[in-house]
């Protein structure tokens, strides 16, 4: 599919890429001194660096598509559209950026009838951008990456991260006493952005996530997809934007996973 330009003949890559650095720069100057704007529950605070992130991508997004929707999660987490939508994460991770731990992304994607055809995660301390667009292979910054060709969990590093429901997050940490000790290591690192991103570079082997929103998830599902992997929810079926519960891998780490965790309630 042919992505659009914007009203200004701007190709959306390159929007996608405008947003990023935009937004970046901001989470940059915030980080280390984050400032709370509200709790949204459990662990799950906003920073003034969440809005303001927020704000800088849909000023250009707004210039630029103005007949576009945009489904962002602080300010407009309902909306809805068949047609081009782009979906904003300003900040995911923002539990670790506000007490400073270096482990944080930023999230774009461009979708059409549901499903993304641009996806973008940045880690913004790193300078590390991960990028696809559908049919054209998964890139971190510049380079082609593929997905781990570890054969199994036994191999694998595997990745899992809680979410905010206290009954979904306890059924992670059921799911992880399960798995060990068949795999190589453990890890719960706090940024579903960063888990799919991870693995479409294989820097981890296998991500599951159960307490997922589309702002969550719009980028990786295109990032592993176009790295060779593929992205289910707990059923086998592929995962979608607005999946809740999803598990990205290679194809033969993704089979070894459903067969040890077989009756497992993982959602």
């Amino acid at each position: 599919m042919k992505l659009p330009d914007s009203i200004h003949g701007t190709p959306a890559r390159t929007i996608a890429e405008r947003c990023a650095e935009a937004a970046c720069a901001v989470i940059r100057e915030g980080f280390g001194n984050a400032a709370l704007a509200g709790v949204k529950g459990r662990g799950n605070v906003v920073t003034e660096t969440d809005l303001a992130t927020e704000r800088a991508t849909m000023a250009i997004l707004q210039g630029e598509f103005p007949g576009h929707a945009i489904l962002s999660e602080e300010s407009s987490a309902e909306t809805r559209s068949n047609g081009w939508m782009w979906v904003i994460d300003p900040l995911d991770g923002t539990k670790n950026f506000s007490q400073a731990i270096p482990h944080f992304g930023y999230n774009i994607a461009l979708c059409f009838e549901g499903r993304p055809v641009l996806g973008l995660t940045a880690h913004p301390l790193l300078h590390d951008t991960y990028l696809a667009v559908e049919g054209e292979g998964c890139f971190h910054n510049g380079r082609r990456v593929t997905v781990s060709n570890v054969s199994g969990l036994a191999g694998a590093v595997v990745a899992l991260d809680m979410g905010y429901d206290a009954e979904r997050g306890a059924r992670q940490l059921e799911l992880g006493r399960h798995l060990w000790p068949g795999m190589q290591s453990l890890r719960i690192a706090g940024s579903a952005a960063l888990g799919f991103a991870y693995v479409a570079a294989a820097r981890w082997d296998i991500y599951v996530h159960s307490d997922l929103q589309p702002w969550d998830i719009a980028p990786g599902l295109l990032l592993v997809r176009e790295a060779g992997g593929d992205v289910i929810d707990r059923t086998g079926k592929p995962a979608t934007l607005f999946s809740r519960e999803a598990v990205a891998a290679s194809r033969d780490i993704l089979d070894d996973f459903l067969n040890r965790s077989a009756g497992l309630p993982w959602e």
